[in-house]
């Protein structure tokens, strides 16, 4: 992107009435029968490299699968795998047969997974053995799931992956998707209730994130691109699905149970890996260790999302590696809408300018746009055309959906300024929800497996800032009576937190109160306590 100004006045992102990833995209690399789409490393020192075709071999295998179990079009599939390659196997089966691809992260407990579940109406689960005792232990209150399928082992009442598919047909004849047909189902947490459910259509991620892949990412054919993050998260189909493999680009794959800052060094240093994308935890982590060992002679390109990346990391880095950390900003909700783009003056901690195909404004609460270097909403203009890369609505739910929109506007949840020469400042979250490393995490959640304790009889959780997460996640709790302070219980509560739900939700500081701030009605104000733990 040599002339940015240029090229966002004169682009355009338009979608056809009919479209299917795998058909008109994906099938098209997969013409060179050669061609890598996917290099897969464990920590064991064993490497796998897969091909466009090869993967779209299998996946029609496990169309077919699918369908001779009785998936039909539209039918949910939840996946919750690691880094496993049968992972991208299932979310292009999927979007092949037309099914619609819920994707978790593994480490949901029982309580998470059979609310999704539930709420997806899924009718089937792929999943791996250390998730499937959770399921088991829920599946029986979620009627809809007909099938089970497990990769990597043998369970009673599940299938195995591996030889349902080997055995399968590899001809199946991919589904003519309408544009606005429905594809991608993801949870995102909120402030209040339990996550909603995001749904993308057949154009708005897979067709959208071209927009992710060439313009930020900056991906081309012969690029090897890494993205460290969860499978569970939205951030993976953005960067380890969509946004390469429109461009040809082969994914990386490092799968480990845990991160290991100089493993990940060393990787960078051994394999030819030229852009890299990863939270701005990961990048806090890198820059402690002495980046002087390595040597990263394939790299060219790195970028960040999911929380702010402070300016200081950013000039780490580039003096380090001679390459500049290019930051963007999206949601679950779109693609990339946001980004500091190669060509632009890097400004460190500015999130960039908007992307091409995106009107984003700075507005008030009137919806009229700001004046330069005043705070406001981020917002997105939907009117009188909508662009192509936002999600189709939160399923089954018409008033949240209503309630982003605002005139002309998709708000996005967020505070930002813009300076006088248009790059965005991020300011912060205008709800409750807590972004810590990259994940974003519903107080809600936390304050309900909280009451679960009997030493519990209220609780308020809210962000406290940390120079290594960005956020962390802080409970105020007033104890039940015969109950007292002690670090024993404060201990407690956070183990127990880790077994009522998602382990990266549970509040790692915990402030044991009296009373907690309230308004007349009985609300708990949680802003008074998010400012006061800023002030502190």
């Amino acid at each position: 992107m040599d002339d940015y100004e240029s090229l966002y006045e004169r682009f355009r992102l338009d979608s056809p009435a009919r479209f299917n990833f795998c058909r008109d995209v994906f099938d098209g690399w997969a013409e060179d029968p050669a061609k890598i789409a996917l290099v897969w490393v464990d920590d064991d020192g064993n490497e796998v490299r897969r091909t466009f075709a090869g993967l779209k071999d299998e996946s029609a295998r496990l169309c077919n699968v699918l369908s001779a179990r009785g998936v039909r079009r539209g039918d949910v599939v939840v996946v919750i795998l690691p880094r496993l390659i049968e992972w991208w196997v299932v979310n292009l089966a999927c979007l092949r047969m037309g099914a619609v691809v819920c994707p978790g992260t593994t480490q949901l407990k029982a309580k998470d997974i059979a609310y999704r579940l539930q709420a997806s109406e899924a009718v089937c689960v792929i999943a791996e053995d250390g998730v499937a005792a959770e399921i088991d232990a829920v599946v029986d209150g979620c009627p809809d799931v007909g099938v089970r399928i497990l990769v990597g082992g043998s369970r009673p009442g599940w299938e195995t992956y591996e030889e349902i598919v080997s055995a399968a047909d590899e001809e199946f004849e991919t589904v003519d998707s309408a544009a606005d047909d429905p594809a991608i189902l993801y949870f995102t947490s909120g402030t209040t209730g339990f996550p909603k459910m995001t749904l993308h259509t057949h154009v708005s991620y897979p067709l959208g994130h071209r927009i992710t892949g060439e313009f930020w990412l900056d991906l081309g054919p012969d690029d090897l691109h890494w993205n460290v993050s969860d499978t569970g998260w939205a951030k993976a189909a953005w960067s380890s699905l969509f946004g390469p493999w429109n461009m040809g680009a082969a994914v990386f794959v490092h799968q480990s149970p845990r991160f290991d800052p100089q493993r990940t060094l060393e990787i960078l240093s051994c394999f030819p890996i030229t852009t890299l994308c990863a939270a701005p935890t990961i990048y806090r982590m890198l820059i402690l260790e002495n980046l002087g060992r390595w040597s990263f002679h394939s790299l060219r390109h790195c970028v960040a999302a999911g929380e702010p990346l402070n300016p200081e990391v950013i000039e780490v880095w580039k003096q380090a590696t001679g390459i500049a950390i290019r930051d963007g900003y999206g949601q679950t909700e779109s693609v990339l809408l946001v980004g500091s783009f190669p060509g632009l003056e890097e400004r460190p901690g500015s999130m960039g300018k908007p992307a091409p195909g995106f009107v984003v404004c700075i507005i008030d609460d009137d919806g009229n746009e700001v004046p330069d270097d005043r705070e406001g909403d981020i917002a997105v203009r939907v009117a009188p055309e909508r662009p192509l890369g936002l999600f189709k609505e939160y399923w089954k739910d018409p008033e949240r959906t209503a309630a982003t929109h605002k005139g002309d506007w998709y708000l996005t949840g967020d505070r930002a300024t813009r300076d006088p020469d248009g790059y965005l400042w991020f300011i912060g979250r205008a709800d409750d929800v807590i972004l810590s490393a990259g994940y974003r995490i519903g107080p809600f959640e936390v304050e309900s497996a909280l009451l679960e304790h009997e030493a519990v009889a209220e609780s308020a959780v809210v962000s406290t800032p940390d120079e290594m997460r960005g956020e962390l996640v802080k409970a105020f709790v007033v104890l039940a009576p015969g109950h007292e302070p002690s670090d024993e219980l404060a201990l407690e509560l956070q183990e127990h937190t880790k077994a009522a739900t998602a382990p990266y939700k549970y509040p790692r500081r915990i402030e044991f109160v009296d009373e907690l701030p309230k308004t007349v009605s009985g609300k708990i104000k949680r802003a008074v306590l998010r400012a006061r733990e800023r002030a502190d």
